[in-house]
């Protein structure tokens, strides 16, 4: 072999490497929790390591389900209902705003829009309390509506929708402008149907952080009936209670649904991100 094509092989190896130890290091934490979820108390606290466990308890996942103190399936059903709303809701308004911010030329735009960026300055704890007042005030406490329209405004991807919309052709909506189109029918019928990788990108990234959001949950949902499933999973360990397997049993249902979302929309992720562009 010639030394260039001693080198192209090395490079070639050296990747592969590289991409099976990054691969590796990201599925490690999913085969741990498998692991963990298919074994007992006694071995999960035993110090000594076992790659799999000699018996797989998979009646641990239907202990989950069992388990009179914690309804675990509806927290699922709590989850999923709040996700699946917040997600297309609070993206079509996104981008909505988006449209208007690029544009439809009114008076007061770039303030509003310095007012749009000023909130992703602010620490969200320092709007929590007066949200929780409001919302409180409203009787949203104890109730699914109080979880979810806190979550719908986004202002990063009003930024993002803006940016892309700047890159619109405009001589498109000149040409629905002479079929008689007005800014709302430009809109739904031309800038929202070309943005489909921008709607789904985002609305995939709403619904994991709808899923994965857990302190505001916890602070409106006190009642059991309106828990997430990250609040049904942090009641498996408890400064009075420790239930390793359910946690873990838990963690691996409630992940499942963030894989299968992630696996099904990284494309348009991806292709979302990249065409949104970053100028204004």
């Amino acid at each position: 072999m010639t030394l260039p094509g001693l080198s192209r092989a090395l490079r070639r190896t050296g990747r592969g490497l590289l991409v099976g130890l990054l691969t590796a290091l990201f599925l490690a934490p999913f085969y741990l929790m498998l692991r963990n979820a298919l074994m007992d108390s006694q071995g999960l606290t035993s110090p000594d390591w076992t790659w799999w466990p000699s018996t797989a308890h998979f009646e641990n996942f239907t202990a989950l389900f069992a388990d009179p103190t914690v309804s675990m399936g509806r927290a699922l059903g709590n989850s999923l209902l709040i996700a699946a709303i917040t997600a297309p809701v609070s993206t079509l308004l996104a981008s909505a705003a988006g449209y208007a911010f690029a544009r439809i030329p009114v008076p007061g735009r770039g303030v509003l829009l310095a007012l749009v960026v000023a909130t992703l300055m602010i620490p969200g704890s320092v709007t929590f309390v007066p949200t929780f007042v409001v919302v409180g005030s409203m009787g949203g406490v104890n109730t699914l509506w109080g979880i979810i329209v806190p979550g719908l405004f986004n202002p990063f991807a009003v930024l993002l929708f803006r940016n892309f919309y700047l890159q619109f052709p405009a001589e498109i909506e000149e040409a629905g402008r002479l079929d008689g189109l007005g800014w709302f029918g430009l809109y739904g019928r031309i800038a929202l149907p070309s943005s489909g990788a921008m709607l789904a990108s985002l609305g995939a990234l709403s619904f994991i952080d709808s899923w994965n959001s857990f302190l505001w949950p916890l602070v409106i949902g006190q009642d059991p009936s309106a828990w997430t499933a990250q609040i049904a999973l942090s009641t498996f360990l408890t400064s009075q209670t420790v239930n390793l397997p359910g946690l873990f049993a838990g963690a691996v249902v409630t992940i499942t649904p963030l894989v299968v979302m992630f696996l099904v929309a990284q494309r348009y992720i991806v292709e979302g991100i990249a065409t949104s562009g970053l100028k204004g």
